[in-house]
């Protein structure tokens, strides 16, 4: 499977935001804090802490994760929102979008390098992603 890949992300997933307002400080810091490692990581060529910071499922997505995560040209960047909704959250960051899920020992990436498609959300693609589940 290519690292390239249009993200699917489920109308359900986002329209919780509509209904939930506000989020605990703690939660959007462990939500960011997730993020911003996994960009760093990616960004400065340590692709196996980034793999290890991925979803299980985007992890094996990948043919060749450790490569082809630092072949993906993720950076690290400015947070400038966290939005969280039970287990799955979206963190925005300057130049990128990446989904989380939050996982027993807690959250990783489903996606990431994601590029918002407005004029394709009424599909349930509004997201096109480089790396996902």
């Amino acid at each position: 499977m290519g690292i390239r890949a249009t993200a699917v992300v489920c109308l359900a997933l986002v329209a919780p935001a509509l209904i939930v307002t506000g989020c605990a400080s703690a939660e959007d810091t462990s939500v960011a804090g997730t993020a911003e490692r996994f960009l760093s990581a990616a960004g400065e060529g340590r692709g196996g802490e980034a793999c290890l910071l991925l979803a299980p499922r985007a992890a094996r997505s990948l043919d060749d994760c450790e490569k082809q995560i630092v072949s993906a040209g993720l950076r690290a960047g400015a947070v400038r929102g966290v939005d969280v909704w039970g287990d799955e959250a979206r963190v925005r960051v300057d130049g990128d979008t990446l989904f989380l899920h939050r996982f027993p020992d807690g959250w990783r990436v489903r996606a990431a390098g994601c590029e918002s498609r407005p004029d394709q959300s009424h599909t349930g693609q509004p997201y096109e992603c480089e790396v996902e589940t």
